[in-house]
């Protein structure tokens, strides 16, 4: 929501949840003909084009690949704290092969995210 008063040599806007006694001192301030209320035109995210495109995408091998990078690990180094292979980390991270409820479990508890990241 928006709130925008003017006056005279005066012009302030509000944005963000305005509460309704705000806008009523307001308008009996300034009068209703200074004050302007506009509702946001709002769009849920989840909802929008590019979102569900983006959220297709989203798999549990790329999650893994995301928080591997971002705690600045390689395959290997991922593969020898799980007592894996390379290969292994690879096939998952391009969804070749599922991670198991197990293996969710202990990529939880490395990157410190709930295991249902990688599901």
């Amino acid at each position: 929501m928006l709130v925008v008063v003017r006056r005279p040599h005066t012009e302030f806007s509000l944005n963000g949840d305005v509460p309704t006694k705000l806008i009523q001192s307001l308008v009996s301030e300034y009068g209703p003909d200074n004050v302007r209320i506009e509702e946001d035109d709002m769009m849920n995210v989840e909802d929008m084009d590019w979102y569900k495109e983006e959220k297709a995408k989203d798999t549990p091998g790329r999650a893994l690949h995301f928080y591997r990078k971002l705690k600045g690990m390689t395959q290997p180094e991922l593969a020898a704290m799980l007592g894996t292979t390379k290969q292994f980390i690879s096939n998952l991270e391009n969804d070749r092969k599922p991670i198991s409820r197990i293996m969710a479990k202990k990529l939880s508890e490395i990157f410190n995210v709930p295991a249902s990241r990688f599901i």
